[in-house]
């Protein structure tokens, strides 16, 4: 398991050193300004840099955090619970890797405690990490799964995502509606087709 979640590591030190200034991000945003053909000094535009800037930390805040921050307190006492826990229609928001526009959907995660289960708002704080990252949907669900999967270490993990992309919405095809769905099933739920079903019911999807 140690193996997957390596596939996708966290925010790298390194990186941190060798980000730009804050000066510096601005000064890139009026460039773009600059290239659509804005005024950066007219006064609608002139604030617009530092605000992108600041809006930026916000959105993209997940690179800050690791999993582990949110999934390392857990609870052994649950009056012998060995039943699937699932929380649905978690709300996210991620942006393209591709196109750095946003990616808008639902959040279902279920597991299968072994002896121990999380606070229920760790799971949503969770989505909330790898949302506020550049993403592809496929890899968001493979990492929601695998940081589940290696830090509980339950029975069994289920991820299920469903999203409308901006990319395909607002550019290119301009398929306004359109929604992708992706899921990763981990241990019981990848063995037991009737769990695995059960999971896709209560999350509300029909194939």
């Amino acid at each position: 398991m140690d193996a997957v979640v390596k596939k996708f590591p966290d925010f790298a030190e390194d990186r941190q050193a060798s980000r730009p200034s804050r000066a510096e991000a601005e000064a890139a945003v009026e460039t773009l300004l600059r290239w659509i053909g804005e005024d950066p000094g007219r006064e609608g535009l002139r604030e617009t840099p530092a605000r992108v800037v600041k809006a930026y930390e916000e959105l993209f805040g997940g690179y800050k955090l690791q999993p582990g921050d949110v999934l390392g307190r857990t609870f052994a006492d649950v009056s012998g619970y060995d039943d699937m826990v699932l929380v649905k229609d978690i709300d996210f928001h991620s942006h393209c890797e591709h196109h750095m526009v946003p990616i808008i959907g639902k959040a279902h995660i279920a597991y299968m405690p072994d002896n121990r289960v999380l606070g229920l708002s760790k799971i949503a704080r969770l989505v909330d990490i790898y949302g506020r990252r550049l993403q592809t949907q496929e890899s968001m669900t493979a990492q929601i799964a695998a940081a589940l999967a290696s830090l509980l270490k339950p029975r069994g993990v289920a991820v299920l995502l469903e999203a409308e992309h901006m990319c395909m919405s607002m550019r290119g095809i301009r398929t306004k509606g359109s929604t992708t769905i992706t899921t990763s099933f981990q241990g019981v739920f990848a063995e037991d087709a009737g769990l695995k079903d059960r999971f896709l019911s209560l999350s509300g999807y029909k194939a």
